[in-house]
C-alpha cells in the first residue's frame, strides 16, 4: 500500500514508480486542526503545507521553531522524509520539533505515539517514507514570533576562514538563524539573523515581493562589493526567501527571470509549481535532466565541512552551494550521530548543472554517497539515490526500523524504505 497522492504532486523531483504497482489509499487530510498557545502546540493533518502554516501562525504571533523553506512542502513529507531550516542549529531537524504522531497501522488500528508512549514507533517514523503506517495527524511545537528578522550579511574568502566562521556562528545560541551561500570553493556569504519587533525603516527589505531580485543574487552583491550589510526582513518573507527562485533552480528554467524588466512585468507569475513542471515533463526530458542536473542534500558532521566542500567541488562542481547547520540529537531511529551525544552537522545542498568534466550521474553520485557514508553522514531521501541495499543500510541505522516492521506486520503491507526511494531498486 501507499498514499494515493500522485507522484507529480510531491516536491521531490523523483516520480515514484511504486504508485503504479501498489494499492493507492487516498488520504486527503489537509487541515490545521488546532492551535494551543498554552501548551505551545499546533495539531495538523499530513497534507498541510508550510505556506498554510506560516500564513496562519504568523498572523496570530506564533511560528514553528523549524520552518522549511518552500511553500508547498507538506508536514507529512517533512516527517516521513525530513526538513531543515536555518534555525536547525538550535532546534534540530523538523522531526525534532514534533511531539506526537497519529498513525493508522497495517492492520487498520489507530495509534498515537510520543517520546513516552509507543516511543519505539515515535523515533522510527521519521525518514521511514510511509513504510510503517499512514500518518493522519501530528503535533508540533510552536514558539512566539516577531515581525522581522534582523539579518547580517558577511562575505568571507578562503575555505578555512569560511568553515571557521560558519562553525563559530552555528555554535552561538543567540543566533536564531544561520545560513551560508558558497559561490565558489573559497567565496561565501554567511548570514546570521535574530527575530525582532523593531526595524530601521531605511534598512527594511521586503525580499519576498514579486519585483524584488532573487535572494541568492541579492546576497551575491555583498560578495561582489566585498562588504557586510544589515537588513530587516519581514518574518514570512525571510522564511520563504528562496521560494521565488526555487533556491537557484529557476535560473536554469527561466534564465532571464532575474532581469528587472521581467520581474516587474511577470515576477508575480513565478515560481512555477514544481508539481506542474513534473506533470508536463516528458520521459525523454526527465532522463536528460537526470543526467545533466544535480539536486542533492547531504548531511555531514560539521567537523568534516572543509573535506566535504572539496569533495563536492571535485565530484560535481555545482555552485552556489547551500550550507545549513543543524544539531543532531542522539536518539533512536534511522538517523543519529555516531557517538552518544548530540553533534553539530551541516546540510550541504547542491542544486544545478554540474560543471565537472565528463559528468556521469550514476558514477559521480555514487562517489559522493561513498564519501558521505565514510564520515557518518546521511543523504536526504527526496533526491536520486544510487546506493545498493547494503550501502543504504550502512548509511542508515535500520535496527529499530526492521524490528518494528516485523512486529507491526509491515512486510506484507508496505514496501521497505529502500525499495521505495532508491534507483537501484526501482529500475
Amino acid at each position: 500500500m501507499c498514499t494515493g497522492r500522485p507522484g507529480w504532486l510531491t516536491v521531490s523531483l523523483r516520480v515514484g514508480k511504486y504508485k503504479k504497482t501498489h494499492k493507492n489509499i487516498m488520504i486527503n487530510l489537509m487541515d490545521i486542526l488546532e492551535v494551543d498557545t498554552k501548551k505551545q502546540i499546533v495539531r495538523v493533518e499530513p497534507l498541510v503545507t508550510m505556506g498554510q502554516v506560516t500564513a496562519l501562525l504568523t498572523s496570530i504571533g506564533w511560528t514553528l521553531p523549524v520552518l522549511p523553506e518552500l511553500d508547498d512542502l507538506t508536514v507529512g513529507g517533512l516527517i516521513m522524509g525530513t526538513g531543515i531550516e536555518s534555525s536547525s542549529h538550535k532546534y534540530g531537524l523538523f522531526q525534532h520539533i514534533c511531539t506526537a504522531y497519529e498513525l493508522v497501522l497495517a492492520d487498520g488500528s489507530f495509534v498515537r505515539c510520543t517520546p513516552s508512549e509507543n516511543s519505539d514507533l515515535f523515533y522510527a517514523v521519521p525518514w521511514s517514507c510511509g513504510t510503517l503506517g499512514f500518518l493522519v495527524a501530528a503535533e508540533i511545537r510552536i514558539i512566539p514570533a516577531k515581525k522581522y528578522v534582523k539579518l547580517r550579511f558577511e562575505p568571507v574568502r578562503g575555505l578555512e576562514a569560511i568553515c571557521d566562521k560558519f562553525t563559530r556562528e552555528s555554535q552561538r545560541p543567540e543566533n536564531h538563524f544561520v545560513e551560508g551561500l558558497l559561490y565558489s570553493l573559497d567565496e561565501a556569504v554567511i548570514m546570521t539573523g535574530v527575530m525582532t519587533d523593531e526595524a530601521e525603516p531605511s534598512k527594511l527589505n521586503s525580499i519576498g515581493s514579486y519585483y524584488k531580485p532573487w535572494f541568492f543574487k541579492h546576497v551575491e552583491n555583498y560578495l561582489k562589493a566585498n562588504e557586510g550589510g544589515l537588513e530587516y526582513i519581514p518574518l514570512r518573507h525571510y522564511y520563504h526567501r528562496h521560494t521565488r527562485s526555487i533556491f537557484w533552480e529557476l535560473q536554469d528554467i527561466i534564465p532571464f527571470g532575474n532581469n528587472p524588466i521581467f520581474r516587474y512585468l511577470f515576477g508575480w507569475m513565478v515560481p512555477p509549481k514544481i508539481s506542474l513542471l513534473k506533470l508536463t515533463q516528458g520521459e525523454t526530458l526527465r532522463k536528460l535532466y537526470e543526467q545533466h542536473h544535480v539536486v542533492q542534500d547531504m548531511l555531514v558532521p560539521m567537523k568534516c565541512l572543509s573535506q566535504a566542500v572539496h569533495t563536492f567541488h571535485n565530484d560535481i562542481h555545482v555552485y552556489p552551494i547551500w550550507l545549513c547547520p543543524f544539531i543532531l540529537p542522539s536518539q533512536p531511529g534511522l538517523v543519529h550521530p555516531k557517538g552518544d551525544e548530540a553533534e553539530l552537522y551541516v546540510d550541504i545542498g547542491a542544486y544545478g548543472e554540474p560543471r565537472v568534466k565528463h559528468f556521469e550521474a550514476r558514477s559521480c553520485m555514487r562517489q559522493l554517497e561513498k564519501f558521505v557514508r565514510s564520515v557518518h553522514g546521511f543523504q536526504m531521501l527526496y533526491a536520486d539515490c544510487y546506493m545498493s541495499r547494503e550501502e543504504f543500510w550502512e548509511m542508515f541505522d535500520g535496527s529499530l526500523y526492521h524490528r518494528l516492521r516485523e512486529r507491526l506486520g509491515c512486510q506484507e503491507a508496505f514496501p521497505e524504505v529502500y525499495d521505495k526511494i532508491c534507483k537501484a531498486a526501482r529500475h
